[in-house]
């Protein structure tokens, strides 16, 4: 019965495949709630220095920050946050998808762009895109640290100070909940000024110890890092959350060809067993 021992076969292949599946589903499920612990863990920093940044854009500061000035808009930055593995379902492709989507506006619009990436997948199909990678760092793990992304900053907001590029912006998949992850592409310089409680408006400013260009300059090159990093650690989240769903759908897609293909075989197997009578009684009729 050649067709049945196929059949067999194939059965098995698929439950070798759906532990595979299950095991990956379980570790994928336990990674997400140590990243999604340690991003909500970063949330209320990196909200607060948000809050305090907008705040300095309604500002009148004696010295204005060139990050707080806006510009003629020619050539801009892009930080892509992306993953480095796979099989985390469409997770990266609509990432991907919304950047090339932005990518094609600025195109129309001639304005040129410098890419840089965090994470495998991102350098690889924007290396393969021929875009204009200046910069590029993976393999940061399930625990990044701020120092993994820093040279990737820098090289960026060194570029705004020289004036190479006039905006920067991070895209990075944003954290929802479980089954949502959102692609986000959120505007770093300049700073957006946000709205402004009744009781900060007119004409102010903040007092600064000791002057306001060292506190500035350190302030906002800290809240441009803090977002970045905000944005690895959400994208690590989404990773797993996505990852976990996928392959939870996967388990359940091979359950389901089992059950067809054990139907399958059953549905042969009978019949091999109805021929054989049918034969034994014909052969018994003729004697």
């Amino acid at each position: 019965m050649a067709v049945g021992k196929e059949i067999r076969t194939k059965i098995g292949s698929i439950k070798n495949t759906q532990k595979i599946t299950r095991a990956m589903e379980m570790v994928a499920a336990s990674k997400m709630r140590k990243t999604k612990d340690r991003m909500q863990a970063t949330r209320p920093y990196s909200k607060k220095i948000g809050r305090i940044i907008r705040h300095l854009a309604h500002a009148n500061p004696e010295y204005k920050h060139p990050f707080l000035i806006v510009r003629e808009v020619k050539r801009v930055g892009i930080i892509i946050v992306s993953s480095d593995r796979g099989l985390c379902g469409g997770l990266n492709s609509n990432l991907f998808r919304k950047t090339l989507s932005q990518l094609m506006d600025w195109e129309k619009a001639n304005v040129e762009v410098d890419v840089c990436t965090i994470g495998t997948k991102a350098s690889v199909f924007f290396s393969n895109l021929r875009a204009h990678l200046i910069g590029q760092v993976s393999k940061l793990g399930d625990t990044p640290h701020l120092q993994d992304i820093v040279g990737i900053i820098k090289i960026m907001l060194d570029a705004y100070g020289e004036g190479k590029i006039d905006e920067l912006y991070l895209v990075s998949n944003e954290f929802v909940n479980t089954m949502t992850q959102r692609p986000n592409i959120e505007k770093l310089i300049p700073v957006v000024a946000g709205e402004l409680e009744e009781r900060l408006s007119g004409h102010w400013d903040y007092l600064y110890e000791p002057d306001a260009r060292e506190v500035l300059d350190h302030l906002l090159t800290r809240y441009i890092e803090s977002i970045v990093y905000q944005g690895v650690v959400e994208n690590n989240a989404s990773e797993q959350a996505a990852r976990m769903v996928a392959m939870k759908s996967a388990s359940d897609n091979a359950g389901n060809l089992i059950a067809e293909l054990q139907l399958i075989y059953n549905k042969a197997r009978q019949a091999a067993i109805t021929q054989e009578i049918s034969e034994i009684v014909g052969g018994a009729s003729a004697v």
